[in-house]
């Protein structure tokens, strides 16, 4: 019985563990490319996605060089 109880307790650490490092990493190139200044070399595009959450609008700045793609916030008016 012992046994199977430190297992059930490891699991579940396990588990909270790997949902704190998902949380922490998880998408960051979403993340990593959306800012306030919009860097050197980026296009402004036609792409803008609206977040369902809370509405934010983020359109998106493409470069054609390195293909990335930049999220910039616009203020809604």
């Amino acid at each position: 019985m012992r046994i199977a109880l430190n297992f059930y307790f490891i699991f579940e650490i396990s588990i909270v563990i790997f949902a704190v490092i998902t949380y922490v990493f998880w998408d960051k190139r979403y993340r990593k490319n959306h800012g306030s200044d919009i860097p050197e070399g980026f296009e402004k595009t036609e792409e803008i996605s609206i977040d369902p959450s809370d509405g934010r609008r983020l359109r998106v700045y493409y470069n054609k060089i390195t293909g990335e793609r930049f999220y910039f916030e616009e203020k809604s008016n």
